[in-house]
C-alpha cells in the first residue's frame, strides 16, 4: 500500500521511489546593462563597457572603470598589511585568499614556493590585488627585512598565542601555511610572532582560505578606519 497524500488520495510505490527531480537554478544577472543616457567625460571608464555593460565581479562605485583605474584607485588606499603563502603543493586555497586579502585591500599577496599557483578561487580579483613571488621562505625573509616588516606566522603550534588576544602589528606579513601540513618548519623558525585561532571542536584544523579570513578580518577589526 502507498503513502497518503495530504488529501488523502494514496501514492503508489512506483511513484513513491521514483526520485526526486531538482526545480531548475535561476539564471541570475550580475552586474550592470549599458550606461544609460550621457556618458561622461571620464578616462577612468571603459567605453567598452559602457556600451555592452558591465558583468565583472566589482562593486557599484567601481561600475564601467577600466581595470587599470581600479587597480591604480585601489593602490591610493590599500591596507599596510601583507599575506604571503605557502605553495609547495599547488594548493587549492591560495586563489581564496587572494580573493579575500583583495576584500580586505592587502598591500599585497606573497607566493613562497612555486610561482603557477590555483587561480580558480580567486575568481578574477588577482587582477586588482599586487601579487609578488618569492622562490622560497629566506627570499621572502630577506625581503620582509629590508622593508622593516615582522612576520607573523599563522599555525596552531605550539606557543602560539590566539590571534583575538595578541594585537597584530599595523604593518607586518601574515604568513600562512598550506591545506593540511600547515606552514614549513623553516617558515615557523623565521617567524617574529606566531599566532593561533582559538577552536572549541574535534578537528585540528580549519581550512586554511578560512583561517586566512578569520585573521586578516581580526587585522581589520584592529586597524581599519
Amino acid at each position: 500500500m502507498g503513502e497518503r497524500e495530504p488529501d488523502g488520495s494514496e501514492r503508489d510505490a512506483a511513484e513513491q521511489d521514483a526520485p526526486e527531480q531538482d526545480a531548475p537554478e535561476p539564471q541570475l544577472e550580475v552586474g550592470v546593462g549599458p550606461w544609460q543616457g550621457e556618458r561622461p567625460e571620464d578616462d577612468r571608464f571603459d567605453p567598452e563597457l559602457m556600451a555592452l555593460g558591465d558583468r565583472r565581479n566589482v562593486v557599484d562605485g567601481y561600475r564601467y572603470w577600466r581595470m587599470e583605474a581600479i587597480v591604480a584607485d585601489l593602490d591610493t588606499r590599500r591596507h599596510p598589511f601583507h599575506v604571503a603563502i605557502e605553495n609547495w603543493q599547488h594548493d587549492l586555497n591560495i586563489g581564496s585568499i587572494v580573493r579575500t586579502a583583495n576584500a580586505f585591500t592587502a598591500s599585497a599577496v606573497h607566493i613562497v614556493g612555486k610561482r603557477r599557483w590555483n587561480r580558480r578561487g580567486a575568481m578574477v580579483t588577482d587582477r586588482y590585488q599586487r601579487i609578488e613571488h618569492h622562490e622560497s621562505v629566506d627570499a621572502l625573509v630577506a625581503w620582509a627585512r629590508a622593508e622593516g616588516l615582522p612576520i607573523v606566522a599563522v599555525d596552531n603550534t605550539a606557543g602560539s598565542v590566539p590571534v583575538d588576544a595578541a594585537p597584530l602589528p599595523e604593518r607586518c606579513v601574515l604568513l600562512f601555511g598550506q591545506e593540511g601540513p600547515g606552514l614549513t618548519d623553516a617558515a615557523i623558525a623565521a617567524a617574529d610572532a606566531h599566532v593561533a585561532i582559538r577552536q572549541f571542536g574535534s578537528t585540528r584544523s580549519i581550512n586554511a582560505a578560512a583561517a586566512a579570513a578569520i585573521v586578516m578580518h581580526e587585522w581589520v577589526r584592529e586597524w581599519a578606519r
